[in-house]
């Protein structure tokens, strides 16, 4: 959902920029009908009316979200995916405002910075009210919507701008169709539940659907005042307005709703509202807030903040980031992961929940029809009623070959972070048999590599973070056969045996940390001699099921750099390759770079850009002291973010080469918000500052920072570390960057390497 923001005058374009108006690209003229092509799995998310080019407003609460039109309403027909959604299922499917039988007019349409509430202002278009015309423009009506807990409240304010008293029908039509989510998605189904009559009660209407799984779905929708006419799809008021004169009415939509309300429907509105932002206000107070001194870069700066908290939702363990908004508003294990390896810096807490959470929902048996063995880690969670049933393998899915090391990981990233020696030593024994998988299940023939291949015909076929059915082949385009290796995993696990071995160290197991350390250092070894292409300076893609590698440059080796197993020779010539002109697109690296079999910067993993894999590999290029290159990257996604509805970078866009006055080409089903897209421009900020915590000496380390040619200078409040807080402020003077401390809070040291 990006659209062109005027911001041409923004972007200035260098010579380097300017050079890429004339790259080869070996893909026809693009399109964004054509970029509508998404990943051809079992499940895909369905390119038709979806795809429409609309305005659209995503709403989350915890596992309660809302996808509405521009005017406030849910659309509903083939393919529109609008829709008040909890727990996998659709409980409103319509929603629309009319005003004396026709539709208003969109003036505009906000989501509140914080995204705490969506407002949209409307008129009224010529009307004929009992035989006499009232000109256009004359009502105002605006439409204040949010979420909370599993209830969608709005507010509807009318105002009569007319110099005569106006009499009025507002009518406000609704449905549920109780759809499951992967059917709007494009999964078809051949039965379906039963719908329950509507039962109406006086300013109430419950809906519901009784489904195959034997579970009861409820849409509860209440109105105030009292209706005039109320049914089973309907509510009409009748408003009486004298010159200037407002009249209120609120909409309140529950889903699954398990008790009576305990108040009216205009003061639960107004008590969720405070409820609601006093909530947001707290959550996002954990972090450590960024400022700079340009301001189009502090609005995107924002953005990612209020994204990233608005997609966390609370678990008993703790903050856990739901993926994204519409297609994966739940669990997932990689996604959870990533984000929270990129906002550790910012809050740790996130890490805590991650981590707390897939420990408790980690594998204890083999069941081939989850993917799941011991000790692997979650995948994905589905709660809706395909999933419960067993139509799409969902319910508890660890097809991810990737999860289980870097939850391992994180631990070790989190550890080093916050000295929280208690938290790791209670995840020990999920460390433990993390480690067992990637030995006993992981490592499928005992060649000491990690492969993957699913148990479950109906799973995914491909189980890295690429998991297009065909995100894995050859030099000449064939699909490559499993068991496959992927090259970041190895990378990953190389990274996740390191932690293991440093958590063990600081826990007393001596013996474990030892062998940790020697497997780690035989996987370097065997991957270098294994993976690595001389011709092409990269490592392969994988290795297929033969052992054969998959000659194939892809910014899957860029991740590499990020885990630490490139020798520094081959590191740079990684970078070189990552920065050409047939990876480097002007907005950042894709996947796969021109020239190669399947490129395509309309495919969904095979030529895009995603902007959270250019985060991870801008990682990388600052570990290994390519600050240049990372600043680099942190420019094209900046520029690109500029160009982007709200300033959100979103779950990926079309890796075309960047044209003078252009921004980049959309990918239209595209997540967005998306957590690990909203925590791509934080992530690059570390990369480039390269700041680093050290608890156990309460230091805050910044490694040769560098600031992006469109930052001058960044303040930085209250880094905390070790139960004190810094704020510091960086400037870009000439190539280097001087820093001063503005505040402290307890006894925190400070440390720059140039």
């Amino acid at each position: 959902m990006m659209s062109r923001s005027g911001q041409d005058a923004v972007v200035a374009l260098g010579p380097e920029d300017a050079a890429l108006d004339h790259q080869p690209d070996t893909a026809p003229p693009h399109d964004d009908a054509a970029a509508a092509r998404p990943p051809q799995d079992g499940y895909p998310v369905g390119a038709s009316a979806i795809l429409a080019d609309r305005r659209l407003h995503t709403l989350k609460f915890g596992d309660l979200f809302g996808v509405f039109d521009g005017t406030g309403n849910i659309l509903t027909g083939p393919g529109i995916a609008d829709g008040l959604y909890y727990l996998d299922t659709r409980h409103l499917s319509a929603l629309s405002l009319s005003i004396a039988g026709q539709p208003p007019i969109l003036l505009s349409a906000t989501l509140r910075e914080n995204n705490a509430t969506l407002s949209c202002d409307l008129t009224n278009p010529d009307l004929v009210l009992d035989g006499r015309k009232i000109d256009h423009d004359l009502l105002h009506v605006r439409r204040t919507m949010f979420l909370r807990q599993q209830t969608s409240f709005e507010r509807i304010q009318v105002r009569n701008y007319d110099v005569e008293e106006r009499t009025l029908t507002v009518e406000i039509r609704f449905a549920a169709d109780f759809v499951d989510l992967f059917e709007v998605r494009g999964t078809p189904r051949a039965k379906h539940g039963r719908m329950r009559p509507a039962e109406i009660d006086g300013d109430t209407v419950l809906l519901g659907y009784e489904g195959l799984d034997d579970r009861l779905r409820t849409t509860r929708l209440r109105f105030a005042p009292m209706p005039d006419r109320l049914t089973a799809d309907s509510a009409s008021f009748t408003l009486r307005l004298k010159p200037g004169q407002r009249q209120l009415i609120h909409v309140e939509a529950s889903c699954n709703p398990v008790s009576k309300p305990e108040r009216g429907v205009a003061e639960s509105f107004l008590y969720s509202l405070v409820e609601a932002r006093r909530g947001l206000r707290v959550s996002s107070s954990r972090a450590a807030a960024i400022a700079s001194s340009n301001e189009i870069f502090n609005e995107a700066i924002r953005r990612c903040i209020c994204d990233i908290y608005m997609l966390l939702t609370e678990k008993p363990e703790g903050p856990y980031p739901y993926a994204g908004v519409p297609w994966y508003s739940t669990a997932f294990g990689r996604d959870a992961l990533i984000t929270a390896l990129q906002c550790l810096w910012l809050d740790p807490a996130i890490a805590h929940g991650v981590l707390n959470y897939l420990a408790r929902h980690q594998a204890d048996k083999v069941d081939p029809i989850a993917d799941a063995e011991p000790g692997k880690i979650l995948h994905e969670v589905r709660h809706g009623e395909m999933a419960q049933l067993g139509e799409v393998p969902f319910r508890h899915y660890y097809g991810s070959v990737d999860s289980t090391p870097l939850f391992v990981m994180l631990a070790g990233e989190y550890l080093d972070r916050t000295g929280d020696v208690a938290t790791v030593a209670t995840l020990w024994p999920h460390i433990e048999r993390a480690i067992g998988w990637i030995e006993q299940y992981g490592d499928r023939d005992g060649d000491g590599f990690v492969e993957y291949g699913r148990r479950n015909k109906d799973g995914l076929v491909n189980q890295g973070w690429k998991d297009s059915f065909d995100s894995v082949f050859h030099a000449d385009g064939t699909l490559a056969e499993g068991p496959i290796a992927l090259c970041e995993v190895q990378g990953y696990v190389y990274a996740a045996r390191r932690a293991a071995a440093a958590i063990a160290q600081r826990i007393g197991h001596v013996a474990f940390a030892e062998r940790m350390t020697e497997a780690a250092e035989r996987l370097r070894v065997a991957f270098n001699t294994r993976f690595w292409i001389e011709e092409l300076g990269t490592y392969a893609i994988a290795l297929d099921g033969k052992k054969q590698p998959c000659a194939v440059r892809s910014s899957n080796a860029g991740h590499l750099l990020m885990c630490g197993i490139v020798p520094p020779d081959r590191a740079a010539r990684i970078v070189s390759g990552l920065m050409g002109r047939n990876f480097f697109s002007g907005w950042g690296i894709r996947t796969i770079p021109a020239g190669e079999a399947r490129y395509n910067p309309m495919a969904y993993h095979n030529g895009s850009v995603w902007p959270h894999d250019n985060a991870i590999i801008a990682l990388g290029l600052a570990r290994y002291g390519y600050k240049d290159e990372a600043a680099r990257v942190f420019g094209g996604l900046f520029d690109a973010a500029l160009y982007a509805d709200l300033r959100r970078l979103p779950e990926l866009f079309c890796g075309f080469a960047r044209q003078r006055g252009e921004g980049p080409v959309k990918y239209p089903v595209a997540c967005s918000p998306q957590a690990w897209a909203a925590a791509t421009i934080p992530s690059l900020m570390q990369a480039s500052l390269g700041i680093r915590f050290d608890p156990f000496t309460v230091t805050v380390h910044f490694e040769r920072p560098r600031l992006p040619p469109f930052l001058d200078e960044v303040t930085l409040y209250n880094l905390s570390v070790g139960g004190a807080k810094v704020t510091v402020h960086l400037q870009r003077v000439g190539t280097e960057v001087a820093l001063n401390v503005i505040e402290r809070d307890g006894p925190i040291k400070v440390q720059l390497t140039s």
